[in-house]
């Protein structure tokens, strides 16, 4: 049977096992986005307790609002906690990981800068890769260029970003993100702007890589196909404030395909977190089951 655990509305999920491997450690967290509406108990995401393994491929579902994307900024320091703690890879988050790559629904590539140029921009500006990025650049550039052969660039690395398609924009913000080799990537909506085919394409593409590398994924996304293709494990977060109402262990087989996505496993398990959510813009809490 798959492993599937649910709480009622206003009890947070809470994972109970703590892991002596687990990568993201959230301990008791909660956030308020500033002093006023944390005197007032304004929390955007309260009393989170979730423990992500080494190399876990995780997906985080819920309504527009939830606190996917805050939940992201925490992960990655880019936020701290109101209450709690956050441990990553061991050590506690106390400001933005030098660990950890980004990609968002939007490419952000700079328009002045070719595909390879654009992709090798974190090692020019974050240590230690800065202080000897004129030393190493020809290593730099090969691993850049390797990573583009990777995903399908490979003849682009000269082209500027207006002379691309949104899903290779979309690619080479993924090899931007992994150029300085992180140990855990985090994944804002990256797919939600394309259209169906490229976006399944770089769902093997993604998908590809993970393999390979084995390092932690976090991906935040609307599109419940995509969480049950990529993810080891789908979370999925109430309304806000934010918790952890639902996880649910995806046991398909692996390496997937995407023919498994029109067999009734899949759809079945697609099925049952879109109940999840619709209960929860009704009532507040996910399907008892």
């Amino acid at each position: 049977m798959p492993s599937r655990t649910c709480i009622h509305a206003r009890t947070p999920f809470q994972s109970h096992t703590m892991s002596q491997d687990a990568f993201v450690d959230f301990q008791n967290v909660w956030l308020a986005y500033n002093d006023e509406l944390l005197a007032q108990n304004h929390f955007a995401v309260e009393d989170i307790n979730l423990q992500v393994k080494q190399g876990e491929f995780i997906a985080i579902v819920g309504p527009s609002g939830c606190g996917k994307s805050t939940f992201m900024k925490l992960t990655t320091g880019l936020k701290m906690p109101s209450k709690g703690r956050i441990l990553v890879d061991g050590q506690p988050v106390t400001g933005p990981l030098k660990i950890s790559g980004m990609a968002f629904q939007a490419s952000s590539l700079l328009p002045w800068r070719t595909t390879l140029d654009n992709v090798l921009l974190p090692l020019e500006i974050v240590e230690p890769y800065r202080s000897n990025f004129k030393q190493k650049k020809a290593e730099y550039v090969e691993r850049a260029r390797k990573l583009l052969n990777t995903v399908g660039l490979g003849g682009y690395e000269d082209k500027f970003p207006w002379q691309l398609s949104g899903g290779m924009q979309q690619r080479a913000s993924i090899c931007r993100a992994l150029i300085h080799e992180p140990k855990m990537l985090l994944l804002d909506e990256p797919f939600g702007a394309l259209d169906a085919f490229t976006r399944e394409e770089l769902w093997c593409i993604l998908r590809d890589l993970w393999t390979e590398q084995k390092f932690n994924v976090i991906l935040v996304t609307h599109d419940l196909r995509e969480s049950v293709f990529l993810a080891d494990t789908v979370y999925v977060m109430s309304k806000s404030p934010g918790r952890f109402v639902v996880k649910r262990e995806i046991d398909l087989p692996r390496p997937r395909d995407l023919e498994i996505t029109y067999t009734p496993e899949f759809t079945n398990i697609v099925h049952e977190l879109r109940g999840h959510i619709g209960a929860m813009r009704k009532t507040g809490a996910a399907i008892n089951q």
